[in-house]
């Protein structure tokens, strides 16, 4: 069984790390449900499904590996799901009812499944999964850090985020030509934003989009342009603020 590169597969092959990663999952038990995207030959798999508490569920688009975990966890049965996972709707599986996200994703999708995950942020309380290094620094980074970004302020908002640990390119076949790193996401239960969350996206997807210029600058299509002249707030950099500021910010335009 060989990867393919159309689908972004590169398959972990140390049980250490894979067990590592099982073992990450604070929620499962909570939820009860737990569903794997992207589970290629099922070496993350076969440590869900050691975890008896859990209903373990994966998605996978790759009709070989479907039919490859079929043949050797048919433990599975009906909790396997041939789709991508982009185009799947987890209420037609799991309704309303909570479940945690888990993974070895596939890195030419990664930043569209954390959005997507985002979406669904009602029914995932936790996530924990295997990135590109530089995305999963992105994700965690903290203001005036190179990676900071549009990905660190709109998950930070609703997730608690964490760096669990570095996976080094050896560990996987084919090796990518990148470093790897594992995350944990943890819902922030009972939060509330405070602001209507289309504005706030739209506001920190704006001053990202020139992220080097002063925010009088990027944020022009927001704010007066006088406000903008005469505060000095407004000459720190997109980088410079934290979620909570973005919050702040996306309150002061509704009023």
């Amino acid at each position: 069984m060989y990867a393919k590169k159309s689908y972004g597969q590169h398959f972990l092959k140390h049980d250490s790390i894979a067990e590592r990663i099982a073992e990450s999952l604070q929620q499962g038990g909570r939820t009860g449900r737990v569903l794997e995207v992207g589970p290629g030959q099922g070496m993350l798999t076969k440590y869900l499904l050691a975890h008896t508490e859990y209903d373990t569920y994966a998605v996978e688009a790759d009709h070989d590996m479907v039919a490859y975990l079929q043949a050797h966890y048919p433990q599975l049965k009906e909790r396997l799901i041939f789709k991508d996972f982009l185009d799947f709707d987890p209420t037609s599986v799991f309704g309303t009812e909570e479940f945690s996200l888990i993974g070895n994703f596939p890195y030419n999708i990664s930043s569209q499944i954390l959005f997507k995950m985002l979406d669904y942020r009602p029914q995932i309380p936790e996530m924990v999964g295997m990135f590109q290094k530089e995305v999963a620094e992105r994700v965690v980074s903290k203001p005036d850090s190179r990676v900071y970004g549009i990905t660190s302020v709109i998950m930070q908002a609703f997730y608690t985020t964490e760096y669990l640990f570095t996976v080094e390119a050896e560990a996987f076949n084919p090796p990518p030509k990148v470093l790897s790193a594992v995350i944990r996401l943890t819902r922030k239960d009972g939060f509330e934003l405070g602001c209507d969350e289309g504005k706030f996206r739209q506001l920190v997807k704006t001053a990202f989009g020139q992220r080097r210029k002063m925010l009088r600058n990027t944020l022009k299509p927001f704010f007066p342009a006088e406000l903008l002249m005469e505060d000095p707030f407004f000459q720190q950099r997109p980088e410079d603020l934290g979620w909570e500021e973005y919050v702040r910010l996306t309150q002061a335009l509704s009023r």
